[in-house]
């Protein structure tokens, strides 16, 4: 009887135990749930780099075999810094030149773009997307990201940047970026992948002047069978979808719109947002929109580029400005998929007419009403609720450096 006893009561015991376990298994689970920045990164990071020294795709890097890539993180070496970190331009003992992005101490919000910026790019392989050689891990004195280096800076730089003297984008050159851009974004929407951060300054040029789109520490997953993800907006002002941003509501088409002002800036050659400009064109969407529908788009393009006197040239400017032009509507079903605009962008590289692709979308005279309702263009400065975290255009501005 005795013996009996002693087992109910160790019996007991153990099913205390497991009860107590499986509780504080529990409330682990709805900590790292919770809403708290810093426990939801320190956890993340924790999980995701063990999941990479456990033999995940991107390559573990070690804190000093990038110290000694980029000479002790050199002055000499810095490419630019940004919100994310500080980008260092190295060379590997196997030969390879890579940028080397540093993540900044003690900011763990940054964090969560690190975890987001490895898990996405290793998972991505397309001849326009910049290469993620690897990372290091979580026990690393500093958390970095190691890149293919990209030589000949960004869109931004040859369009209205440092390097914008040299004159190097000719119409063809920049009818190939569209295409490129357009190609990749594509690539990313079919696996359900939005950029949020689609603009010139992401958009890399290498020595060719073939793209690499660049900067994923904003992308997010895209399940297809959902219509939107709600989420806090960011990006950068000019590019913002103004539905985004207003509404909190992302969907690829939010990657679209970003994509509408890129091909007003390879038109133009202007900056997506100038406060030198008259108030009412100070965002670059807003002008083009204005010059667009009222038909004066020799207003709008870079006298640079042969518009006048060139008729081919005249006639696909003409017609990337329409495609920009129904990007840029505040509606998004009005707006094309990415891959309608890879398909008119081929057509009218290829001298064919883009109309049959184009029809179900309104001209812009018929689309003027839908530029003016309640939703306001996309914000033109930073005094609005949310900052562009990207660091690239610091990264590439000096990349030839």
């Amino acid at each position: 009887l005795l013996s009996w006893a002693a087992c109910g009561t160790v019996g007991g015991f153990v099913l205390v135990c497991f009860i107590i376990f499986v509780w504080h298994k529990r409330k682990r689970r709805k900590q790292v749930g919770a809403p708290n920045g810093f426990m939801r990164s320190e956890s993340s990071m924790q999980s995701y780099s063990k999941d990479l020294e456990l033999g995940g795709s991107p390559h573990i890097f070690t804190y000093e075999e990038l110290e000694e890539a980029t000479d002790g993180f050199s002055d000499s070496r810095e490419l630019g810094d940004g919100g994310f970190g500080t980008v260092y331009k190295g060379k590997l003992r196997d030969g390879r030149v890579v940028a080397v992005k540093r993540l900044y101490k003690n900011n763990y919000k940054r964090v969560e773009q690190f975890i987001n910026e490895v898990d996405i790019l290793s998972r991505l392989l397309h001849q326009n997307l910049v290469i993620l050689y690897g990372c290091t891990s979580r026990s690393s004195r500093d958390l970095m990201l190691v890149y293919e280096y990209i030589p000949n800076g960004t869109v931004a730089d040859h369009l209205h940047g440092p390097r914008a003297s040299e004159w190097g984008l000719t119409w063809p050159v920049r009818m190939d970026i569209a295409i490129e851009t357009a190609e990749a974004l594509a690539y990313l929407h079919a696996v359900e992948i939005i950029h949020r951060d689609v603009k010139t300054n992401n958009i890399l040029l290498d020595n060719s002047f073939h793209v690499k789109v660049a900067d994923f520490g904003l992308s997010r997953l895209y399940p297809l069978e959902v219509t939107h993800v709600s989420t806090v907006p960011q990006g950068t002002p000019g590019y913002v979808d103004p539905v985004y941003h207003q509404c909190y509501k992302l969907t690829d088409k939010s990657d679209v719109y970003s994509f509408g002002v890129v091909l007003v800036e390879l038109i133009s050659s202007k900056p997506a947002v100038d406060m030198s400009r008259s108030h009412s064109e100070i965002n670059l969407a807003n002008m083009a929109i204005n010059r667009i529908q009222n038909h004066k788009v020799e207003q709008l393009v870079d006298p640079e580029l042969g518009y006048e006197t060139e008729d081919e040239t005249k006639r696909m400017i003409d017609l990337v400005a329409e495609l920009a032009f129904q990007c840029l509507q505040l509606e998004r079903d009005s707006r094309p998929s990415i891959k309608e605009v890879v398909e008119v962008l081929n057509c009218i590289k290829n001298g064919n007419s883009p109309e049959k692709r184009m029809d179900k979308n309104s001209s812009p005279k018929e689309d003027s009403h839908l530029l003016r309702n309640s939703i306001q263009y996309s914000p033109d400065s930073v005094i609005h609720r949310f900052h562009s975290q990207s660091t690239t255009h610091s990264v590439a501005s000096n990349a030839s450096g």
